[in-house]
């Protein structure tokens, strides 16, 4: 699964998160100098500038995005499962696997929580002037009125939380991007996921050997499309930054450096504050030593934007620097590569509520709640490989109307997001397994 995305980049002399911050800064650029040079030639101007980029850039950047919208469903659904089969295989160790379910859970939930608040109390999207958010909103008016269709067609709490268990899956997944699913859409596809994982660890083995196989072969052919479809994303970025920062000018670039401080933010307190309590408080171990143990595994991590590929690193060094059980380190560690992405979570949340904000969409209660959800059991279902998390995003925006297209605002500075959520989800899976280890917590740690 990580092969795709590692031989596109040793092929190339130039990597592709170079390329595709080539491409976010030549769009930026030729963007904001239109914007400048438009804005003093009237409103005329200003209207053949936008009816450029609605006829020619955009269409090129949605070519991109379509290639991942194509995948979403398929992607949700073997990755979810998948990660669940394989959490929830409490046959194998029993307690452990429950015990490494429920902290999954907790940092996982923990981690939006925090992303969430950062997202409300900072509000780097409002960095947008007003006028720059109301022309944003004129180039995404169709966007605007489904919206304000599905607004009007508001459910009940009691009704919200009967959709989330679909009366048919299928037909949720069909209409799970357009809006025109008759329940909860994706996140009824993610609770039927749910369930399909847990019922393939009851029944017999050798039954849902064959199925899961299945669902890994679906599973890795999806990442080849999604490593495809990334081949084109400087292209695609560069048409879609044009797009948005011709019509908001240099306020486009102060909300993204707002955007990204304050991502970083919220992965440091995740990573600093909330790891160093459990380590300390459950797996009563000192959090300097501990951080001082993985440095390695840190380095790698950051460096290669994968939790896949940082995985053989992790499992030598929770048994060479921590002393971890093999067995507990292998089971937690493998699993957590792909199920644990608690950091892929906290940004996944914090994007949603930036590009709500940049739109001047203003999220009720249920609507948080919703990007709650759905973040968490993203996390799950997103795949351990560089830009593995950008697909889960374009649908958690599906899901509370938020025009997708603005994902392109991001993707130039998503290397560096994801180098440093990919460090917090691969010390999160040794943080769970630390924690975890019954006999290490008690035990004596003997040098080498």
């Amino acid at each position: 699964m990580v092969s795709g995305f590692d031989k596109t980049e040793s092929k190339s002399r130039l990597g592709l998160h170079w390329k595709i911050l080539i491409g976010m800064a030549i769009g930026a650029t030729a963007g904001i100098l239109c914007n400048v040079v438009v804005r003093g030639q009237g409103p005329e101007a200003v209207a053949r500038l936008k009816w450029f980029a609605d006829t020619f850039t955009a269409p090129i950047g949605n070519i991109f995005l379509r290639l991942i919208f194509m995948v979403v469903v398929p992607l949700v659904f073997c990755a979810l499962t998948l990660g669940v089969a394989e959490i929830g295989d409490v046959r194998k160790l029993g307690r452990l696997g429950m015990r490494t379910l429920g902290m999954t859970l907790v940092f996982s939930t923990a981690s939006v929580l925090i992303g969430l608040t950062l997202a409300n109390t900072l509000r780097p999207g409002d960095l947008i002037s007003e006028g720059s958010r109301d022309l944003l909103k004129q180039q995404y008016a169709e966007d605007a009125s489904k919206s304000i269709k599905s607004a009007s067609k508001a459910k009940s709490i009691t009704d919200t939380i009967l959709d989330i268990i679909p009366r048919n899956p299928l037909q949720e997944a069909v209409g799970a991007l357009d809006g025109s699913s008759p329940g909860s859409g994706m996140l009824g596809v993610m609770f039927f996921s749910l369930c399909f994982g847990i019922a393939l660890t009851v029944i017999p083995a050798e039954r849902a050997s064959p199925v899961l196989e299945v669902l890994r072969g679906i599973y890795e052919a999806v990442m080849v499309i999604i490593s495809v479809a990334m081949k084109f994303a400087p292209i695609g970025v560069a048409a879609l930054v044009f797009s948005i920062s011709a019509v908001l000018g240099l306020q486009f670039l102060v909300a993204l450096s707002g955007y990204v401080f304050a991502v970083l933010t919220g992965l440091g307190i995740h990573m600093f504050v909330v790891y160093s309590l459990a380590v300390w408080l459950i797996a009563k171990r000192s959090p300097i030593g501990f951080f001082k143990d993985i440095i390695e595994v840190i380095l790698t991590a950051f460096a290669t934007s994968s939790s896949n590929a940082t995985l053989p690193t992790s499992l030598r060094v929770v048994e060479e620097k921590l002393r971890l059980d093999p067995k507990v380190g292998r089971f937690v560690l493998t699993i957590g590569s792909t199920a644990n992405q608690n950091g892929t979570a906290l940004y996944e949340g914090m994007t949603v509520l930036f590009l709500a904000q940049v739109f001047g969409r203003d999220l009720d209660l249920t609507q948080q709640l919703t990007v709650v959800l759905l973040s968490v059991l993203a996390g799950i279902g997103t795949a351990g490989v560089p830009g593995g998390s950008l697909p889960l995003v374009v649908l958690v925006l599906q899901t509370i109307n938020v025009p997708a297209e603005g994902i392109g605002i991001i993707m130039g500075v998503d290397r560096l997001l994801d180098m440093s959520r990919t460090t917090v989800n691969v010390v999160g899976d040794i943080a769970i397994a630390t924690c975890v280890d019954e006999p290490t917590a008690g035990r004596q740690i003997t040098s080498s």
